[in-house]
């Protein structure tokens, strides 16, 4: 009964922010300017870093294997560079 529970625990939390990453883009593109846009980027740039986190957790716990997790791992490292690239792009046009 433990291992369901924090298997669940784990899972929620990958839950909450992957869905989180699409939820500030979405933000972002609705942003009351530059400065709003770029934090909602940023927000969703951190979500896709804790995203990867959980998921290697919970590869390195045994509740997935590497197999079951490998596209999850590498959309969720597109999904950083998309938002990481986007960030420095607007860092760039405003120096």
């Amino acid at each position: 009964m433990c291992d369901e529970k924090r298997e669940f625990n784990l899972s929620k939390q990958l839950l909450r922010c992957g869905t989180s990453i699409g939820a500030n883009v979405e933000e972002a593109i609705g942003g009351q300017s530059e400065k709003d846009f770029f934090a909602k980027l940023t927000i969703s740039y951190k979500e896709t870093r804790e995203t990867h986190y959980w998921i290697r957790l919970l590869i390195d716990t045994g509740y997935l294997s590497y197999d079951q997790s490998e596209s999850l791992l590498n959309d969720v490292l597109v999904l950083q560079k998309i938002t990481g690239s986007s960030q420095r792009t607007i860092k760039a046009r405003n120096l």
